[in-house]
């Protein structure tokens, strides 16, 4: 089991059913479940594998939505591009 050191703010009190698959976090979130699974593997949100199936709680996705992310391009990708004007 993959655990990631961010967890909900109310770990102790946690029950099974309010961890989701990300299947299911993906309906709600309007995020695809392959971008949840980065964001937890890189620790930007709370989640678990329990076998083969990633689980995450409602409480993890909507604190990493209601957070500010900068959107578009890499800037390093744009540094090793030539663009014409």
């Amino acid at each position: 089991m993959i655990m990631k050191d961010k967890k909900p703010s109310d770990q102790g009190g946690k029950l099974l059913n309010e961890i989701i698959s990300l299947g299911n976090a993906s309906q709600f979130s309007g995020l695809s479940s392959d971008h949840l699974r980065r964001l937890v593997e890189n620790g930007a949100i709370w989640g678990v594998k329990i076998g083969r199936n990633w689980v995450t709680t409602r409480e993890a996705v909507e604190e990493y939505k209601n957070q500010k992310h900068p959107r578009g391009p890499n800037p390093k990708r744009l540094n090793n591009k030539l663009y014409r004007v």
